[in-house]
Order: C-alpha cells, then structure tokens, then sequence
C-alpha cells in the first residue's frame, strides 16, 4: 500500500497522544501505589539496582561471577513476590504498575514486521475516512433508522431485501466483499443506505472515502490540468482506499474526459480487488446509452445490483 505522507504524519502524531495519554496513566499508578505502600517504591529500586550490578558483573568476568549472579537472580525473584503481595493489598493485579502499550505488537512504535503496524493503519484509516464526514452529514444515519414503512406494497419486499444485503455487506465487510451498485430513483434512499454502510465500515478501521461522481472528475481534472498536490493526494485516496462510494453516478457531465476519470476509477479499483458502492438514478439501458462498453460492461459484470422501488421519501416527509 502507497501511503499518503502528511496523512501518515497525521496518524503517527495521533499515535504520539496515545503514547502520551499511556505514559501518563502510568506514572500516576505508580505515584498511586507508591503513596498508599511505600515499599512498592523501595522494590522497585532494588530491583533497579540489581540490574545495574547485573551488567557489571557480567562485563567484569569475575571468578565467582555466576555465584553472584545467581544470588542476584534469587533477591530479584523474592523482590518480585513482594511486590506482587504488596499490588494485591491494594487490589491490583500484579502487572498493574507495568508500562501501559494500546498496542501489543509493536508496542505503540507503529513498526513491526520491517513495516508499518496494524494500529497506525487503523489510525491511518481514520484520517482517510474523514472524507466520509460529507456524506454523514446528517449524524443520523444508521441501520436502525432506516424506516421500511416508508415503502409500501411489493416495493417494502424488496427494500427489505436490499436493506438486509447492505447491512449484512457493511457488518461482515472484508477485502473480499465485492461491489454494490444502488439502483432506483430519485428520494427512495440510496445515499442514506450508503451512509449507513460508510459508518458500520470506517468504525471497523476500514478506509473509506465518499464523493458524488461530479466531485471525482473534478479531482481527476484537477490533478491532470491544474498538477494541484491536493487532488492528487485525493485521487490517489479514491483508487486506494478500501471503500469508495461514488454518488450520483449520472448527474455528472457528459464529457470524455469524464468517462476516461470514472473508468480509470472503476477499473483501477477492480484491478486491485478493492470494494466500491455506486448509487444512481439510471437503470441498466440508460447506463449502457450514457457511458463506454468499457464502464457498462464492469458495472454490469462486477456490482451486485440493488434495485430501490418505492415513492420519493422526501416527499413523504414534507
């Protein structure tokens, strides 16, 4: 995975707070424990000690070295003992006082393995998932407030349907999980339900970004016409990201610049096994008269189509 620099650099300052945050809990535990038993304190130091003169008699070669070290070795498991007693008075298990990591790989380094670890990733994730913010603009957008009584008829079925494949999408979401392809009119919630699958899978530690399909060309121009960083960096997010939701495929202008950016979206993300979700108002034979065999063809192939069916809810609601 290519990542974006001053994204990275954002995840690794929040990972600085969170080693902060863990740096500071701990010494108050130990300014805690050593207050309400003293000696706590005192076996720490001895034990410090130890290790002092552990080096040094490893680095003297003295004669009777392994006496020594093994006289120290027993103090040390005694000390150990103690303090452990000394923890359980006050109602601690006996690692309490040791040094706090939200991370047991890599110890909150951000490195393991030679690269970068799955806690800065989620961090990582988290900052290119801050996209999602336009399209969760509401705050409300959720599976459980996802009224089906809206619909009514055969058209509550098959909503009911869709809505179950979404949030079933969404819950188990994976690398394997495929494409959606949100297909229906205007108002019957489409945007809503991609929503609520956005949510479910960035709180997961997913990346996800979301743009309506007019905002994607304009990056594209953006990064090839202006050379603006900025869209680059953005562009470079969309094809990476482990979900892309595209809005409002259609409502774009037609242009051939336009089918060659969303075609090099759409293929690119294929090409690399990554998840996409596309709403639009078009059916199948106005997405095949309005864009390339080439786009038509993958919609087609590679998305799982969820057909919406219902009357417009925004104008229930009014």
């Amino acid at each position: 995975m290519t990542y974006d620099g001053k994204l990275l650099a954002r995840a690794r300052t929040a990972l600085d707070r969170i080693r902060t945050d863990n740096e500071t809990e701990h010494q108050l535990r130990l300014a805690a424990a050593y207050a309400a038993r003293p000696e706590i304190r005192r076996c720490d130091e001895e034990m410090r000690a130890q290790m002092t003169e552990l080096v040094r008699i490893t680095l003297a070669h003295e004669n009777d070295g392994a006496e020594k070290i093994e006289k120290l070795r027993e103090e040390n498991l005694a000390l150990q003992a103690r303090r452990r007693e000394l923890l359980r008075s006050l109602g601690h298990e006996a690692d309490w006082l040791d040094t706090i990591v939200s991370c047991k790989k890599c110890g909150d380094s951000g490195v393991y393995g030679g690269g970068v670890c799955d806690c800065l990733k989620k961090l990582y994730n988290a900052e290119l998932t801050r996209d999602v913010g336009v399209l969760l603009k509401n705050g409300d957008e959720s599976f459980e407030k996802f009224d089906l009584t809206l619909y009514e008829g055969p058209a509550r079925e098959t909503m009911k349907s869709v809505f179950e494949i979404a949030r079933d999408y969404a819950e188990h979401f994976s690398p394997a999980s495929g494409n959606l392809l949100f297909q229906g009119g205007t108002g019957l919630g489409k945007t809503f339900l991609s929503a609520c699958v956005a949510r479910v899978v960035a709180a997961k530690g997913y990346s996800v970004c979301y743009d309506s399909a007019s905002a994607v060309i304009a990056a594209f121009e953006a990064q090839k016409f202006d050379r603006s960083e900025e869209a680059d960096a953005r562009v470079r997010r969309m094809l990476a990201c482990d979900l892309m939701i595209l809005d409002d495929l259609g409502t774009e202008m037609a242009t051939p610049f336009a089918d060659s950016a969303l075609y090099t979206l759409i293929n690119t993300r294929l090409n690399e096994g990554k998840n996409t979700v596309i709403s639009t108002n078009l059916g199948y034979d106005e997405l095949e008269r309005r864009y390339t065999a080439q786009i038509f063809s993958r919609l087609r192939g590679s998305y799982e189509r969820l057909p919406f069916f219902g009357k417009d809810i925004r104008q229930l609601k009014k």
